[in-house]
């Protein structure tokens, strides 16, 4: 447990709002909320928000900046991120940041070593009080806070209120098309509450669930390509699957700045593909590949993540 969370003092609006967010996905169970438009809009939202938003945004570009893109497609992608209700970008990044080093050890927010509950999602309901100051976004993820744009997102809890406004764009949308291809307005109202509770509730819960497999899974089990990287990080094929990509998480951990997080043929990585498919189109580049060398060179300084982006040599960009 880092002891900057040893006094246990619960932060209770997190905690509340993870309770009741699963408890309103509860509602899918029920058939009035159900309809095939309202999964299918759920199943294209874990794409569109989960690994955009999330694994492309977040993690690849923000944290990592594993490749480059225009300032319009970083920022909307980071919008995508916020709709699934994990904090503002520069917040998500600082931890991820420290999480890489001091990977397994005591500082490491989220490790599920001190137990498999704590890495996957009880480090968000305690209080941390190395995570929970402005000196952690300044010390790990000053290049995205010293923009006006991250900064916003910090301040009065915009990123919350941009989470509400989607929810409620997307309820609206959901009344007006259920108005017109419904002659009524009690079925209009049903096909409404049927997209925000599968289209927002349910995916932001599983979207969460694939977030904290991650942390928690893939440093518990799987196999490991890097074995000397200092912490437990594993390949795990159930979270890559779940997470287009992101459970190949050794290799990640092995080989920070790659675009790439799955290394061999038959590691599936949705998420580099997407990159590689906006590099078709012109709108990625400077693609950081993995450097297959470095399986072999693999060590302990691997660990050592500083806290801004590091300095790399000329980026390899994909052909």
């Amino acid at each position: 447990m880092p002891r900057a969370a040893s006094g246990l003092r619960i932060r209770w609006t997190y905690a509340i709002s993870i309770v009741l967010l699963h408890a309103a996905a509860v509602l899918a169970a029920f058939p009035y909320f159900f309809s095939w438009t309202a999964v299918a809009l759920c199943a294209a939202g874990l794409y569109i928000f989960g690994t955009l938003g999330i694994n492309l945004g977040f993690h690849r570009l923000l944290t990592h900046r594993s490749f480059t893109c225009p300032r319009w497609l970083e920022r909307f992608v980071a919008l995508l991120g916020v709709c699934c209700l994990q904090e503002a970008p520069a917040r998500w990044v600082a931890i991820h940041r420290k999480h890489h080093q001091h990977a397994d050890e005591e500082p490491d927010p989220h490790s599920p070593l001190v137990t498999f509950l704590w890495g996957h999602v009880g480090w968000l309901i305690i209080e941390n009080r190395d995570s929970d100051t402005f000196h952690l976004l300044q010390r790990y993820s000053r290049d995205l806070v010293t923009q006006p744009f991250y900064l916003r997102l910090e301040g009065r809890l915009r990123w919350f209120w941009i989470y509400v406004v989607h929810l409620l764009l997307f309820a609206a949308a959901g009344l007006a098309i259920g108005r017109i291809i419904h002659p009524d307005w009690p079925a209009a109202i049903r096909f409404a509450a049927g997209i925000l509770v599968w289209g927002v509730v349910v995916r932001t819960v599983l979207v969460w669930h694939i977030t904290w497999s991650v942390n928690s899974l893939s440093h518990l089990w799987g196999y490991r390509t890097f074995k000397n990287t200092g912490e437990n990080s594993r390949n795990n094929w159930f979270v890559a699957l779940i997470s287009n990509g992101e459970g190949w998480h050794n290799n990640h951990h092995g080989d920070q700045r790659s675009a790439a997080h799955g290394h061999k043929w038959w590691e599936l990585d949705i998420t580099y593909l997407t990159i590689r498919a906006l590099a078709a189109v012109g709108l990625a580049k400077d693609i950081m590949r993995h450097d297959r060398h470095a399986e072999s060179e693999a060590s302990a300084s691997l660990k050592d993540s500083p806290a801004a982006p590091a300095p790399s040599p000329a980026p390899q960009t994909t052909p």
